[in-house]
């Protein structure tokens, strides 16, 4: 099928009300005007060198969101115009996040991302590391981020059920903070789910998917 057709695909089994970012990494530009004229808007890329290659190349309504590990001292290249970035996943990064924003005079979108897996390779905040920092005032302490909501990833395995029991732990966490001590108004984003665990994702609250191969096919490192 056409990465058209993919991605129709691919928003017939979304509910209303969730978010598709198509995840371009190592995908050249030419395949990510592809979506682009199928109306997709909203991408998301893992590498800031590549990010920053591609985006001249292509339309400038796009939304760009950063979705992978992300070092303290490249964020000074995307606040310009990120409109969202998904992984932050320490206090420290959090903090400079809001240093380059306010250079540039944006308030960034940011999730916390929330280490639900069971593999070391996987990043993110312990949920009780989390509920100390938003406790502590940590959002009202970077005003020029809005912690808009959590991501995080589940173990890279077959068995949706374990998957789905992780993405479970993540909706109920996600349902406290909100409720307990909910950083601002706007922290309404749960991003989970990637081409092989979506489905279980979404079922368990997921507001925000992150589909990759499921739309371009296979990737070229």
């Amino acid at each position: 099928m056409s990465i058209a057709q993919n991605m129709a695909h691919v928003k017939s089994t979304l509910p209303d009300g969730v978010t598709l970012v198509a995840v371009s990494k190592f995908h050249p530009p030419e395949i990510i005007r592809e979506a682009c004229d199928a109306g997709q808007r909203i991408f998301g890329e893992s590498r800031v060198q590549e990010l920053m290659a591609k985006r001249p190349l292509l339309p400038h309504d796009i939304e760009w969101h950063f979705v992978g590990t992300l070092q303290a001292n490249k964020v000074k290249h995307i606040a310009p115009f990120i409109s969202m970035i998904q992984s932050v996943d320490s206090a420290g990064l959090l903090k400079e996040v809001d240093k380059q924003a306010a250079k540039w005079h944006r308030t960034i979108r940011v999730l916390l991302e929330i280490y639900i897996a069971e593999e070391t390779s996987k990043h993110g905040f312990a949920m009780d590391e989390c509920r100390t920092l938003l406790r502590e005032g940590m959002a009202t302490a970077c005003p020029n981020v809005c912690i808009a909501g959590l991501m995080g990833m589940a173990t890279f395995t077959d068995d949706m059920e374990q998957a789905g029991r992780e993405f479970k732990r993540l909706h109920t966490f996600f349902e406290e903070i909100k409720n307990d001590c909910p950083p601002s108004d706007s922290f309404t984003e749960l991003s989970m789910g990637m081409s092989g665990d979506y489905l279980p994702a979404v079922a368990n609250g997921s507001t925000m998917v992150r589909i990759g191969s499921a739309i371009f096919g296979e990737r070229h490192y």
